[in-house]
């Protein structure tokens, strides 16, 4: 199991539409990809217009190779990019304990 952490930053006068956007096109196209198993998105507190992304995959390959490469990854893209302050940090992790 891998868990995928995406640190999303975005434009301020955006976020309230970001929030239904993003939870959709997670619904549409990340949670159909083989292998997916759940996601949460989380809204920072202290920092309101940062998000952060957190999906369970089977394997690291469900995501890099699976998904990355689908036609779901672009409609994902299209959907939530024109959103992003900046460039999404995306990273990996597997579970110590």
């Amino acid at each position: 199991m891998i868990f995928e952490i995406a640190d999303l930053r975005v434009e301020a006068q955006h976020v309230s539409e970001f929030e239904s956007v993003v939870a959709a096109a997670a619904r549409d196209y990340i949670a159909k990809a083989g292998g997916y198993l759940r996601h949460r998105i989380l809204r920072g507190v202290e920092s309101p217009n940062r998000f952060v992304l957190v999906i369970e995959w089977g394997t690291i390959e469900d995501h890099t190779v699976g998904f990355r490469n689908s036609p779901a990854y672009l409609e994902w893209r299209n959907r939530v990019g024109p959103f992003f302050a900046s460039a999404p940090l995306v990273e990996h992790f597997s579970v110590v304990e």
